[in-house]
């Protein structure tokens, strides 16, 4: 089934929608019930649109959280910048959904059952700072998912279990992320290329996932050390599960040491005696069937003279 295309109209502010009307005569009852009805939720806010039914709208911040929605609210006021839809059971944000919304600094998405995000959500979140998507059922993160959302300054994609990959260019332009959390997923590697195009980067949250410290972790290791100032904040947590004789051991704690067997490299002489040691066991291993040969031959020869002096 197709995603539906999330549409917003130009809301009239209310100051726009009484600036119209008679300027004289004695106040009518009804005006001095709008700033009850404001509060109350029931009249539209600054923003030019009511709030949504079953949130809480104050200070320019809707919070529909815990409200058991199976789908995002399909309008807010346009003035809005913190968005709290956390603790729902919503599965998809449609196409465009936050298009109106220019203002939003805060979204919170968090313990949802969302597997993907549309391409180019956030092309109009230019103001977005802080992005919750933890506790969901994201598999992958594709290149360029947080394109235009420039001013992201943290991320949190914590408890996604079924995240097993991470696009090279998935934070691609966010240089002003300081804080990205993808701990307790399903991560075995990750590409140094991933990160290296995040400056501003302080805190990586990485424990809780499957690493392979194979060969192709020591690029990221070494990065690690070099580049983030608290990365041993989840040190405790970030553990090996593989190879076999890494298996359990603090990612951390491995050194350049434990990468030495990934950088041999044989000479000319390594070759010449490998070649002779081939040489050699060829040798062998022809004089050896030859020996076994001939010692069958006897053996057959000794038997059927044996038989013929017996008769």
């Amino acid at each position: 089934m197709g995603s539906v295309q999330h549409h917003c109209c130009p809301q009239p502010k209310m100051g726009d929608t009484w600036a119209h009307g008679p300027r004289s005569g004695p106040p009518r009852p009804a005006l001095l019930l709008v700033p009850l009805l404001v509060a109350a939720g029931v009249m539209p806010s600054d923003g030019g649109a009511s709030c949504p039914v079953l949130c809480t709208c104050h200070n320019q911040a809707v919070d529909c959280s815990g409200q058991r929605l199976f789908s995002v609210p399909p309008e807010l006021p346009v003035d809005t910048r913190n968005l709290s839809l956390a603790h729902n059971r919503i599965a998809a944000v449609p196409p465009g959904y936050l298009t109106c919304y220019r203002e939003l600094r805060v979204l919170s998405l968090r313990n949802n059952s969302l597997v993907e995000l549309p391409a180019g959500l956030f092309l109009h979140a230019k103001r977005l700072a802080h992005l919750d998507l933890s506790y969901n059922n994201l598999s992958h993160l594709p290149a360029g998912m947080f394109q235009a959302a420039l001013g992201l300054v943290r991320i949190d994609l914590s408890h996604n279990p079924g995240l097993r990959r991470v696009h090279p260019r998935a934070f691609q332009g966010l240089a002003q992320l300081r804080d990205l959390d993808l701990s307790f997923g399903g991560l075995a590697f990750l590409s140094l290329e991933a990160l290296e195009g995040l400056p501003g980067l302080v805190t990586l949250q990485i424990g809780g996932n499957p690493w392979v410290c194979g060969c192709t972790m020591e690029p990221l290791l070494k990065w690690l050390r070099n580049r983030i100032q608290r990365c041993t904040a989840d040190s405790q947590l970030a553990e090996c599960r593989g190879p076999p004789e890494v298996e359990g051991a603090p990612l951390f704690s491995l050194t350049e040491e434990s990468f030495k067997a990934c950088h041999l490299t044989l000479t000319l002489d390594d070759y010449l005696f490998i070649a002779f040691v081939g040489f050699v066991v060829s040798i062998a291993s022809v004089a050896t069937n030859f020996l076994l040969g001939i010692t069958a031959n006897c053996c057959h020869r000794w038997s059927k003279a044996s038989e013929e002096e017996e008769i």
